[in-house]
């Protein structure tokens, strides 16, 4: 699913009213409609209803909204500011059928003194400003916005709350707290980053019927992971396959204490589908592995305690894994220096690895072309330096996956994936509850086992990212949230892939 810039869903407002042909006025009744039909689903037996409007065309959306919901009968008054102009013209032509109904009561905000009373039995409508904001909200704007935030209402916002932007940050900046919002058609970037989760509350994605022919002719920088896409990435086994044609994994992993974060990515590799795995790994975690995952091949280091040298070739596997577990051991740091420089593959790098290559910056040029990089936030702060705000973050994401010609995975929720090529993936799947001990280390065995299997590390990243969410939304449905743990994740793939299977 494409995501979409406030420009770009501009153009496809307008694409829609010159290609269906539809008037912007039918439009904005069109998008109206579905968000009363979603308020009065959501939310019978309202007692009164407060919709706040600039007089922009989400202005007129709010104004639409009153006079249907005026239309079932429903309380409404409407709070209108007043800039000393006269709105858009679909706006005053929804003023004027609104003016139609006895029932609503209108006002006009000129200063604070003209803020009414807000009950907290009341549902506000926040539709002051749409998209195309650009700047902070400042003077009565600003003083109404927090005026409302403290009301102690609900608050439902239509396309995006007010104050917040489309596709930079507002971070800090003053913006309607909404409990939902319900935007039209796709997904905003602001939707997708953590700096705005207090102020999107849970948002609703109505479809609103713009013409799809715009989105063949758009080249934007962001998308959104879903069935459709991972349909496409997702390659089914054939009936006369053996493990042979599955790749040969290899995992550097663990070290005196962890040797769990081994455990952990080589179930996960081997639950991903690749055909073989072998495993390398500290002399005092070579029983563990043994018994713990006895499906695959186990080589031990001849430290007892951490990871200093292979002594393998490394052109007999189809990928390679390490990271989880690892330390950052001088002799473990000359591992991996000697493993970047003789690597002739794509490696996936997590943990310790990156940890190591942060303290080391001459290393991030050995990173093979085409590696996948997977930081949690400070990992990726270690790596590249400070930013002041999570669209910064994603910039810079970008640009560095350029730079070095890698992918790298910013983990969170809306995990961020950057392509060399500048475009970005937001993923879909996944939630709070895989905020815990060895996660990483299980996303690292996916993605491993799937670039042993072929997949090019491109899709390797979105279909393995996306594949992990699932699973732990899958765990989740069964153990909650809070109770998960990262082994759950790991048997949750099975049903992953039966999703998935049956999606494709």
């Amino acid at each position: 699913m494409k995501v979409l810039s406030a420009e770009e869903i501009r153009q496809w407002d307008q694409f829609t009213i010159e290609n269906e042909p539809i008037s912007s006025l039918d439009l904005m009744e069109r998008a109206a409609t579905k968000c009363t039909e979603w308020i009065t689903e959501n939310y019978r037996g309202i007692e009164t209803v407060s919709v706040f409007c600039g007089k922009g065309n989400n202005g007129g959306d709010g104004l639409v909204i009153a006079r249907q919901l005026a239309g079932q009968n429903i309380p409404v008054s409407v709070c209108i500011l007043e800039f000393g102009h006269k709105g858009t013209d679909d706006f005053q032509a929804n003023l004027a059928r609104l003016h139609q109904y006895n029932n609503v009561d209108i006002f006009f905000i000129q200063s604070a003194g003209h803020f009414r009373q807000l009950l907290k039995e009341t549902l506000v409508i926040d539709a002051l400003f749409g998209t195309g904001l650009s700047r902070p909200l400042e003077g009565v704007t600003k003083d109404l916005v927090e005026y409302i935030n403290r009301s102690g209402c609900e608050i439902i916002s239509i396309d995006i709350p007010s104050g917040l932007f489309t596709d930079q940050s507002a971070k800090d900046a003053p913006a309607i707290h909404a409990t939902h919002t319900l935007t039209f058609q796709c997904y905003k970037p602001a939707f997708l980053f953590a700096e705005n989760e207090n102020v999107s509350g849970t948002v609703h994605l109505l479809e609103i019927g713009l013409h799809n022919g715009f989105l063949s002719t758009v080249n934007n920088r962001f998308e959104l992971t879903d069935d459709n896409l991972i349909a496409s990435i997702y390659k089914p086994r054939k009936q006369f396959s053996h493990k042979g044609r599955f790749g040969h994994a290899f995992l550097i992993a663990g070290g005196y204490g962890k040797i769990g974060a081994a455990v952990l990515a080589a179930k996960a590799c081997l639950r991903s589908g690749a055909g073989l795995l072998t495993c390398h790994v500290p002399k005092c975690g070579y029983e563990i592995m043994q018994a713990a995952v006895p499906e695959a091949m186990v080589t031990a280091d001849f430290n007892s305690s951490f990871v200093t040298k292979t002594g393998t070739d490394y052109r007999r596997y189809n990928s390679i894994g390490t990271g989880p577990g690892i330390g950052t051991a001088y002799e473990t740091r000359q591992f991996l220096r000697e493993l970047l420089e003789n690597a002739d593959k794509p490696i996936v790098l997590d943990a310790d690895a990156l940890n190591i290559i942060a303290e080391e910056k001459s290393l991030l040029t050995k990173i093979p072309q085409n590696s996948v990089l997977t930081p949690h936030p400070k990992e990726f702060e270690r790596l590249f330096g400070e930013t002041t705000n999570d669209f910064e973050n994603a910039s810079l994401a970008l640009a560095k996956a350029k730079e070095l010609h890698c992918i790298i995975v910013l983990k969170g929720h809306f995990t961020f994936i950057a392509l060399p090529t500048g475009h970005g993936y937001f993923n879909a799947t996944g939630n709070a509850g895989m905020a815990t001990a060895g996660s990483g280390d299980v996303l690292t065995g996916i993605l491993t086992g799937l670039l042993a299997q072929g997949y090019t590390p491109e899709s390797t990243a979105i279909l393995g990212v996306y594949m992990h969410g699932l699973a732990g939304d899958f765990a989740a449905d069964e153990y909650s949230q809070e109770a998960m743990i990262a082994g759950d994740i790991i048997l949750a793939v099975a049903r992953a892939y039966i999703h998935i299977n049956q999606s494709a």
